[in-house]
């Protein structure tokens, strides 16, 4: 079939990075994101359940998937204008990590603080990828993607897309939306973000008073080596839970009881709190039950130590989850979508 190849009873162990053993019943790897409609069409993706997977670096598969996964390929990166500043269509199927390695090598700025992340360019705008101070939806103009409700190619611009922290209307309406290609402004010029969880610190050791770019992402890059266990070596998913957003006062009573407890006030009558801290605290960091465990390197971190199953991995979450409920009063939500559970 032109565009796509179908694989009945695939295995996903290699297409999450927590490398769970799921399979699904029809695996789906698709070239060329106008050769959708028909696929879509197919009777045995028709009748069932479709899951849209990039790198599988936003997911934990707590069963096997009874539907069909649709795998996006598609490669190409064109500016679309030059000058102060570029408009940049990069396909879904892109590796995030070379698209931003890309920029830097043209001389853009904006995504510096955001190298490292794993995943695809299509995935970038469903979770709002964000790190050391940067959200992805700051740099985005529009999403193309294939509306499955209304059967169609949408473009929804920056407002339309509804970019929240660590969410955005792709998310909220899970199913709905196959995101396709994504366009990003971004400029020749910009104010760095140096204030961030080290970066500045970092950008010393190097030797580096003026930073470019490229040395901010240098910084970012021994950063997160440094913290965060990677993918290739142990199954992980990057960070699984979202840093809380409470009320205000919650958070500035649990400061005043906790005067270490990393808070970040934002706009409205809430505050950010350390979900890394709060596990931490709690007791969790390091905790290994069977092949499922918590990092010792960062205590936001899910693990798979060698054949842990998605179910053992999300029990273990969950353990979490209600010890720090137990002893802070918050109840921490996964990043990563729980397939299953």
């Amino acid at each position: 079939m032109g565009g796509y190849t179908l694989s009945d009873h695939a295995p996903l162990v290699h297409r999450n990075t927590l490398r769970v053993a799921a399979r699904t019943q029809l695996l789906a790897e698709v070239r060329d994101a106008a050769k959708l409609p028909e696929l879509l069409a197919y009777p045995a993706v028709r009748n069932g359940q479709v899951l849209v997977l990039g790198e599988g670096s936003n997911v934990l598969f707590v069963s096997d998937y009874p539907g069909t996964v649709v795998a996006m390929a598609t490669q190409g990166v064109q500016v679309e204008a030059d000058g102060e500043q570029a408009r940049i269509a990069v396909a879904a199927g892109e590796r995030w990590d070379d698209f931003v390695r890309w920029t830097l090598g043209q001389g853009y700025a904006g995504l510096e603080n955001l190298i490292l992340i794993p995943g695809t360019v299509g995935a970038a705008p469903i979770q709002n990828i964000g790190a050391y101070g940067t959200e992805v939806a700051e740099f985005i103009e529009s999403v193309e993607a294939w509306d499955t409700r209304e059967q169609r190619v949408a473009v929804l611009d920056s407002a339309a897309c509804a970019f929240a922290y660590r969410d955005s209307v792709f998310k909220r309406e899970p199913g709905r939306y196959i995101v396709t290609a994504v366009r990003f402004v971004l400029p020749r010029q910009r104010e760095l973000r140096l204030d961030y969880a080290g970066i500045g610190d970092e950008l010393a050791r190097m030797g580096v008073a003026k930073p470019a770019p490229f040395h901010v992402a240098e910084a970012v890059v021994r950063l997160r080596s440094r913290k965060l266990p990677d993918p290739a070596v142990i199954g992980n998913a990057g960070s699984f839970f979202k840093n809380p957003v409470i009320p205000a006062a919650q958070a500035e009573a649990l400061k005043r009881k906790h005067p270490a407890l990393p808070l970040w006030p934002q706009s409205g009558d809430v505050g950010k709190v350390s979900a890394a801290w709060l596990i931490e605290t709690a007791g969790f960091k390091g905790l290994r039950e069977g092949d499922a465990g918590i990092s010792n390197r960062h205590a936001l971190v899910l693990v798979n130590h060698g054949k842990a199953s998605g179910a053992e991995l999300w029990a273990l979450a969950q353990k979490v989850i209600a010890g720090v409920d137990a002893a802070f009063g918050i109840r921490l939500e996964p990043e990563p979508r729980i397939i299953g559970g």
